[in-house]
């Protein structure tokens, strides 16, 4: 095992559990948030044991997801916009909690889980057929076009996936609000997929014909 990737990855995911913990229940004034600890949960234990999957069969994938140092000047911009919208849709819905403004019942927060946990499912079959899929925006060494599996369904299945789980992730919470503002993400994404595709015509060989097999590139017969 490469202890300084383990060192590593262990303290970005306790340093992103302790960020998302404070920024739900500091604004909730209460530890006693069930929608706060359901997200906490369907969030980290899987995120926990992907990481320990990709240590023992894939740490250079793993490395790659460590990664997130932007190349592209347009792609920086997608990181500030998207941290800021995190901040405001965790503390949004800390406060609504807190004030119970516009708190969702509790089936949507269960239906809400189980979409957040089906796109997880999804997320790792993502990771399984595509070996080169980095947090950032680049053409790596000897990368190949993925054509085959989700990638000949929509071009960016990994965007796909994050959007079900970004917008799962405030109605787990309960919050109108939160959703709202997570509803930003739809923009940001379009923004980085048309940079990023720019990037893999210009640098990744077959990627132009790959674009006109599949049509789609984040949800099949929308967009």
């Amino acid at each position: 095992m490469d202890r300084a990737l383990f060192i590593r990855a262990i303290s970005r995911f306790l340093a992103g559990l302790l960020l998302v913990a404070g920024l739900l229940f500091i604004p909730a004034g209460t530890w006693d948030y069930p929608q706060g600890w359901l997200l906490i949960g369907i969030l980290f234990v899987p995120m926990f044991i992907a990481g320990l999957v990709m240590m023992k069969k894939n740490p250079e994938l793993l490395k790659k997801r460590l990664n997130v140092r932007e190349q592209e000047s347009e792609q920086r911009s997608v990181i500030l916009f998207s941290g800021i919208m995190f901040l405001a849709a965790f503390l949004s819905a800390g406060l609504s909690f807190r004030y119970s403004w516009l708190m969702l019942p509790v089936p949507v927060t269960i239906i809400a889980a189980i979409v957040f946990l089906a796109a997880y499912a999804l997320y790792a079959e993502v990771l399984r057929e595509n070996t080169y899929l980095s947090r950032t925006v680049e053409v790596q060494e000897d990368q190949k076009v993925i054509d085959t599996g989700l990638y000949g369904i929509v071009r960016h299945p990994m965007y796909m996936v994050t959007v079900l789980l970004f917008l799962a992730m405030p109605l787990v919470l309960g919050s109108v609000i939160s959703f709202v503002i997570m509803l930003c993400y739809i923009p940001i994404i379009a923004k980085r997929i048309r940079n990023e595709e720019q990037v893999l015509q210009e640098g990744l060989p077959g990627y132009g014909k790959y674009m006109e097999k599949v049509k789609y590139r984040l949800f099949p017969f929308i967009w």
